[in-house]
């Protein structure tokens, strides 16, 4: 469990293995549940069928991206309010503001920190809680 004893149904997108690995490994150590998908496809797939609480997303990813992944989680109705985190190794003023203009929350840097991705899923993940 975490410190506020809020357990989160987390998907974290990402084509690298390593990256989903880090991840998985960090926000299981901070008590959630982790789903891990390596593409925009997986990662539509998932969101339909477990809901998660938050989305992590990688942005250059083979197939679909991380903004067209987000931008067709977001045309749902039912995903509207589900907070999405964009994960890159680009962190300009365009990728950043390309991120909001298709839904996104928030922008963590690769790589990232074990306390920045726990922070994020509490952050958001209580606010998707207050929406529901």
């Amino acid at each position: 469990m975490t410190k506020s004893g809020a357990s989160f149904k987390v998907l974290v997108v990402d084509d690298s293995n390593t990256i989903r690995r880090s991840a998985e490994i960090f926000l299981k150590q901070g008590g959630h549940e982790v789903l891990l998908a390596d593409d925009g496809f997986d990662a539509l797939a998932k969101v339909n069928d477990y809901h998660p609480q938050v989305i992590f997303c990688d942005i250059l990813m083979p197939k679909l991206d991380g903004y067209q992944t987000v931008a067709i989680i977001k045309r749902n109705p039912q995903f509207t309010h589900t907070p999405v985190v964009m994960l890159s190794s680009k962190d300009g003023v365009f990728d950043k503001a390309r991120g909001r203009m298709v839904g996104c929350q928030d922008y963590l840097t690769k790589p990232f920190t074990k306390d920045q991705l726990l922070q994020a899923v509490q952050q958001f993940a209580s606010v998707s809680q207050g929406a529901m």
